[in-house]
């Protein structure tokens, strides 16, 4: 179901998209705005990986640099059944982590250094195994795919707003109609980017909980994480905020909540892993994770 979901919110976004290419330069505005869309999610899909990675200083470990986190990814990704992705770490005191990559055999896993140093071993792999989820549901290149859509809508709005008034006195919209689009069309964008990001984040809480057989360790994880978050910067991510949704956690401090909230409140992430641990299950433990 939220497959299906995602697969009519990303219609909606290029229909959004073209329709917003229309009101700019009626059918020849349309089919610009189609070749600019194939063109920018071609880059993306072929380049992301590397800007996000660049752009957060993330560098490359393998088993002699980073020989605990490496192992463990190792080992997730065969619990997961996607291939070894590789690891990435980049210097950042807030906890958090992402994954990257146009399919699971071109993927990455990047976790930052405050993620290693102020969760437990359990919650590590509660963490990357969340973001092997993302790979193995393909997430990354879609939520990529969405943030230039919804770039590309809000700059497409404001060449209509700048350049389409004065001259389309007759478009059948009238003024005020194409006024309302241009302004609500950026909005709408962000909508349906936030609506596809929170329903990505919930199937990879899912997939993470399986991948470990122990959802307490993500639900420990998510909890630790955001506490951390609230009050330690990220200054790359506040410099970029449109990278946000690729994070485990929002963070950003202080942006938009509610509708255009790109993460799911974590106290409902939380009760979901617990739920599908039972009341049973044992407790998390702070230690080396075997």
């Amino acid at each position: 179901m939220n497959t299906l979901r995602t697969g009519i919110l990303m219609a909606a976004m290029t229909g959004l998209f073209l329709a917003v290419g229309a009101l700019v330069g009626g059918g020849t505005g349309m089919l610009i705005a189609f070749g600019m869309a194939a063109a920018m999610n071609l880059f993306a899909y072929w380049n992301s990986d590397k800007v996000l990675l660049s752009m957060y200083g993330a560098r490359q470990v393998d088993a002699q640099s980073a020989p605990e986190l490496y192992r463990m990814v190792e080992r997730l990704a065969a619990n997961a059944q996607i291939p070894m992705p590789k690891v990435y770490i980049t210097e950042n005191p807030q906890p958090n982590a992402f994954a990257t990559g146009r399919d699971p055999e071109h993927a990455a896993i990047c976790v930052t250094t405050g993620l290693m140093d102020q969760c437990s071993q359990e919650e590590l792999a509660g963490v990357v195994a969340h973001e092997l989820g993302h790979v193995k549901h393909r997430d990354t290149l879609t939520m990529t795919i969405t943030a230039v859509m919804a770039g590309a809508i809000s700059m497409l709005a404001n060449m209509a707003f700048f350049m389409g008034g004065s001259r389309d006195r007759d478009h059948p919209m009238g003024m005020v109609g194409m006024l309302l689009v241009t302004m609500l069309a950026p909005i709408a964008a962000m909508l349906v980017q936030a609506a596809i990001s929170r329903s990505r984040e919930y199937e990879a809480d899912r997939a993470g909980a399986e991948i470990t057989g122990r959802p307490l360790w993500l639900a420990s994880a998510l909890g630790q994480i955001e506490r951390a978050a609230e009050r330690t910067p990220n200054y790359p991510a506040d410099a970029n905020p449109a990278t946000a949704h690729m994070f485990i956690i929002n963070p950003l401090h202080g942006g938009i909540s509610g509708l255009f909230s790109t993460h799911p409140p974590t106290a409902e992430r939380i009760a979901r892993l617990r739920a599908m641990a039972g009341a049973d299950a044992e407790p998390v433990k702070k230690g080396p994770w075997g």
